[in-house]
């Protein structure tokens, strides 16, 4: 998910303008947010440590003085976008329309230096442990001293800026894994869990704002706890969200797939308000592949955790992200990926041509296979699923599914857009509803009357509880 320069007022579309005192000057702050939900929810809690201090932000990008951009560094592709906003937003500054640039997320972490050398127009650099001191920034220009294992809790302020039935709900920080082609360990510090009380009791506030639907997110949110000697932490804050009253929909994304026990789905199985979704990245279905990516697994592992995952949550969505082009796929470990991906029948996938990325293990194996290949081997793996994804949707015509609807479609302002519980909010496909009378921002029961590669149509029906 990326929030691009042109489209930030997203995150900021519900307030006023207003202007921040910097230092005793006033100016006008707008934020651009890019990449993860996980790097969204620390622009959520730059954006509530400034209005907790009594500051406040501006929707019109023409007036903001000072720009905050929330970049990804996480693969090649994210990095160019990054640079190309901070590249936007200094033009900005040259032009006089901003007046001081301030650069955070995963970019810094990775090249604080040379951002400061290279862009002399940056004025000053925030990392990813560093985002509760974003106030102290706007007044010095200092950044704060650096916490290697910060962790945000239910009492860091947070303004949401998803729409207001949604919210994201970070469980954890970092990640202890060690994939050879990942750079978040190095980014972002070693796997470091909250407490599922103090999840809880986020959860609780949100649900008390009014929000019906939260996911979790964490770089393996299946991690959770295990750093704090509590392995089974996760199934245990799934059954207490499951019985969360007013919390209609809740679910787990980035499962990492040597920690999907039967527990944990026994626990998704038997909590009601808990979609019947789960988000696995398997990265590669070779062995040898698997192996150089230090992941390890098999396709033979993999199709038996697909059809463990199906038995023991009946009606499940799983959705699965792949790699293409790492160093050491040739064709007959590619041909043995896309025999896996037409076996499993995922409902939903993702495709990344590999990038070799610095610090990461795999960097010293080069970048072997051509960028064209990598291109056409992704373009083949979509291709498929969307002939999977099409026939597993045409599945659901005719049946009524409980929907969020969540505003107009981008491309028409006749059709409605949502989501059915086994579509994740931005990565996966949406319900367009085109007839009824569908009610902005509640979960709202729809007839499913077409199905193609991504998006489901249908008509909007009495939502629940309705006479």
């Amino acid at each position: 998910m990326a929030t691009k320069i042109l489209a930030w007022v997203t995150l900021v579309l519900r307030l006023e303008a207003a202007t921040l005192w910097i230092g005793g000057v006033v100016a006008v702050v707008g934020f651009i947010s890019l990449g993860c939900p996980k790097n969204l929810v620390d622009t959520e809690v730059m954006l509530g440590r400034l209005l907790s201090a009594g500051h406040s932000l501006t929707n019109t990008i023409e007036e903001a003085e000072v720009l905050i951009v929330n970049t990804c560094g996480f693969i090649d592709s994210a990095k160019q976008e990054s640079i190309q906003a901070i590249l936007e937003a200094a033009s900005m500054k040259q032009r006089g329309a901003c007046k001081k640039l301030i650069v955070a997320g995963c970019m810094v972490e990775r090249y604080r230096e040379q951002l400061l050398t290279e862009m002399p127009e940056i004025d000053a650099v925030l990392g990813t442990r560093d985002v509760e001191g974003i106030v102290g920034v706007l007044a010095t220009g200092e950044a704060p001293e650096r916490d290697p294992m910060y962790l945000y809790s239910e009492d860091s302020p947070r303004l949401r800026s998803t729409h207001r039935a949604l919210a994201y709900l970070k469980i954890s920080e970092g990640c202890s894994h060690a994939c050879a082609f990942c750079a978040i360990p190095a980014i972002r510090g070693p796997q470091r869990s909250r407490t599922v009380q103090s999840v809880l009791r986020e959860a609780s506030r949100l649900v008390e704002e009014g929000v019906l639907e939260i996911n979790l997110v964490g770089q393996d949110t299946t991690d959770f706890g295990r750093d704090l000697g509590h392995a089974t932490a996760i199934e245990e804050l799934v059954r207490a969200l499951g019985a969360l009253d007013g919390l209609r929909w809740f679910r787990l994304h980035y499962a990492y797939p040597s920690r999907v026990t039967d527990g944990l789905l026994d626990a998704i199985a038997g909590a009601p308000n808990c979609c019947k979704y789960l988000d696995i990245p398997l990265q590669h279905a070779h062995a040898g592949v698997l192996k150089s990516m230090a992941r390890g697994g098999s396709r033979k592992d993999f199709m038996a955790l697909v059809e463990r995952v199906r038995k023991r949550v009946p009606g499940v969505f799983i959705r699965s992200n792949f790699i293409v082009g790492f160093p050491g796929e040739d064709d007959a470990a590619f041909e043995e990926l896309r025999g896996f991906i037409a076996d499993a029948q995922f409902d939903h996938v993702g495709v990344f041509s590999y990038s070799a990325e610095e610090g990461t293990k795999a960097f010293s194996l080069g970048d072997s296979v051509h960028r064209r290949t990598k291109e056409k081997r992704a373009r083949i793996l979509m291709e498929l699923q969307q002939g999977i994804s099409k026939k597993r949707g045409q599945s659901l015509v005719g049946r009524t599914l409980e929907v969020m609807v969540e505003g107009l479609h981008e491309e028409s302002d006749m059709i409605v857009k949502g989501r059915h519980s086994g579509q994740a909010p931005e990565v996966d496909g949406n319900v367009l509803i085109v007839g009824g009378e569908p009610r902005l921002y509640e979960i709202q029961n729809v007839l499913i009357t077409e199905a193609h590669a991504y998006d489901l149509v249908g008509v909007a029906e009495e939502a629940r509880g309705d006479a």
